[in-house]
């Protein structure tokens, strides 16, 4: 019985199980990423020289294929000279959970090894703005679109067939127009975030629209109500819960393309610091500033989802899962 309640098809959970899964969810990674890092015999493809012996190419602190090693070692004994040593690590490009728990501590504690670089924070807020500002705009125009092309049939058939053909379109192909066109700072960063998912807000708030129930629109057109006035005050209401998790799905598209957007033009924002820290291997500052802006973006999320909760306490679907 236990287990038929944990698998019934569709149906709710209480909080302790959904408290209980969610905290699972986030621990069996961990869990995969703290055997793969410590325990010996998994993987562990590179061994770290500790003594390079009489080997004259290795050196303390050195990174070699396993395999390498092993060679060296048994050249070595066979010619009677100090044999190399080493323990076996991951590769530099997966440091162990501590390595990025404390290069996460660090990153916002200690000034960055260059004056004139910012902090990671300061990264971060640079592009929270451009996120801001890129879906601000995708949202005062992919809106109301939206809207206007699920209500009414022939805006459809006029919008969507074109907006079809562009939403296949790779959003970085433009990015050296955006950058002739709007510079190489902010601008066309902005631009891709918008041409990213502009054309793919349209069609899902469109969609959305479509599936509100009929009889409302038929009753409000039989009591004669003008054309605004059926989107104002019918349409708008009546699938403003099924937008608004729409625009929360939409804001985490428009995270994905954050990276390629923040590369075009000059490289600033939480990309900069990326590109920066691996191009000196800091490997561990890397994983830290990925895992910063999934929590950032998972801690928008839910606290747009509990203001949902707020907002539209009779929509069942805002409670489920």
């Amino acid at each position: 019985m236990g287990k038929a309640r944990w698998f019934s098809v569709r149906a709710g959970l209480s909080p302790r199980r959904r408290l209980i899964l969610g905290v699972f969810s986030f621990l069996l990674p961990l869990l995969i990423w703290s055997v793969v890092s410590y325990v010996p015999f998994v993987w562990h493809p590179k061994v770290l020289i500790t003594n390079p012996g009489d080997v004259d190419y290795l050196q303390v602190d050195m990174y070699v294929d396993k395999a390498v090693f092993e060679d060296e070692l048994k050249n070595m004994h066979a010619e009677g000279k100090a044999a190399p040593q080493g323990i076996p690590v991951n590769p530099v490009y997966l440091p162990a959970p501590h390595q990025v728990a404390k290069a996460f501590y660090t990153a916002f504690t200690t000034p960055p090894e260059q004056q004139d670089t910012p902090w990671l924070h300061e990264s971060l807020w640079h592009s929270v703005k451009i996120i801001f500002w890129g879906f601000l705009i995708s949202s005062l125009i992919g809106v109301p679109l939206g809207i206007v092309c699920g209500a009414y049939g022939p805006v459809s058939r006029l919008v969507e067939p074109f907006i079809e053909f562009f939403r296949y379109l790779p959003a970085p192909a433009f990015g050296a127009l955006a950058v002739a066109i709007l510079g190489i700072y902010d601008g066309p960063k902005i631009a891709i975030i918008v041409i990213g998912t502009l054309f793919q807000q349209v069609l899902i708030i469109a969609n959305t629209t479509r599936k509100l129930d009929y009889t409302l629109l038929e009753a409000a057109m039989t009591l004669g109500t003008t054309p605004f006035k059926l989107i104002a005050r019918v349409v708008i209401p009546g699938v403003l819960p099924d937008l608004y998790r729409d625009q929360r799905i939409l804001l985490g598209w428009a995270w994905t393309y954050l990276i390629v957007a923040e590369l075009i033009g000059t490289s600033s924002g939480i990309t900069w610091f990326i590109t920066q820290q691996a191009r000196y291997q800091h490997f561990d500052n890397v994983y830290a500033a990925i895992i910063m802006i999934g929590i950032l973006g998972l801690g928008m999320d839910l606290v747009l989802a509990r203001l949902g909760h707020r907002l539209f306490p009779w929509d069942q679907s805002q409670h489920k899962n």
